[in-house]
């Protein structure tokens, strides 16, 4: 077991690329804190951890929430007493060209994707710091390098990511902490479902999609979720402040 008795936070658990993440954290032994404004969701995905013999907390929060996160933060040491793993895969796309873009869409944009990143790196990296050992993955995206256009807000917040993932990495390396960033391509989860819904005609977009990739379709997230295991575990000691695209070839071209 890659991560047996360390204790992993998962944002965005509830579904999609986070909810994956933290089923196959705690396959692997992780003791799992679910975080996610969907209690249900994340009920649900601790629910199926514990039915596998694993063991996981729901933590009902907007990541946002600056209070939020220091407090779920001190929940888990409550708990286990260590964080050994953060994911950060919450995050929400709402669309828009720069000029159709509003102050509030853009703000809420960056306040989940960018905002959110750092409050739970900033709290969960402490203990850390403390213990001279952890992994933080981030979630970035294949647009930040190669976008399609009119997603002004969640292109450029993804951008954010990478770079900060990139400039923390170089902080805290002395601090044998290692941070990560996941640049998925389009996956089959919720939010390119939605976007679909935004599209003139859906199913050309999906069409565009799966023939954007060169490997010939869209991603699975337990593809993705393979590999934030890779950068979460001893697997990738070496390796920090890179950004590793799991995007079916989509910025090979």
């Amino acid at each position: 077991m890659k991560l047996k008795d360390r204790v992993a936070i998962v944002t965005g658990a509830a579904s999609g690329i986070g909810a994956a993440c933290a089923r196959l954290f705690a396959a692997e032994g992780a003791k799992l804190a679910l975080v996610d404004t969907d209690q249900v969701g994340i009920g649900q995905v601790a629910a199926d951890i514990e039915a596998r013999g694993g063991e996981a907390i729901a933590i009902a929060a907007n990541v946002s929430d600056g209070e939020a996160a220091r407090d779920g933060v001190t929940r888990v040491m409550e708990k286990w007493g260590r964080v050994d793993v953060l994911m950060t895969a919450a995050g929400i796309s709402l669309g828009g060209t720069v000029d159709a873009v509003t102050e509030e869409t853009w703000e809420r944009t960056f306040a989940v994707n960018v905002k959110g990143t750092y409050l739970w790196i900033h709290h969960a990296i402490k203990p850390m710091i403390v213990a001279e050992s952890g992994a933080i993955v981030t979630v970035g995206s294949q647009l930040a390098q190669s976008s399609l256009g009119k997603n002004a807000a969640y292109v450029a917040s993804k951008g954010a990511i990478a770079s900060f993932t990139k400039t923390i990495a170089v902080d805290h390396a002395p601090q044998g902490i290692r941070i990560n960033a996941l640049m998925p391509g389009v996956i089959d989860t919720p939010m390119p479902a939605r976007s679909l819904q935004r599209q003139a005609d859906p199913e050309a977009a999906r069409a565009f999609w799966k023939q954007r990739h060169p490997i010939g379709r869209i991603g699975q997230p337990e593809e993705v979720a393979k590999a934030a295991l890779f950068l979460a575990s001893d697997d990738s000691s070496f390796v920090t402040g890179t950004l590793l695209f799991v995007d079916g070839g989509w910025t090979a071209h």
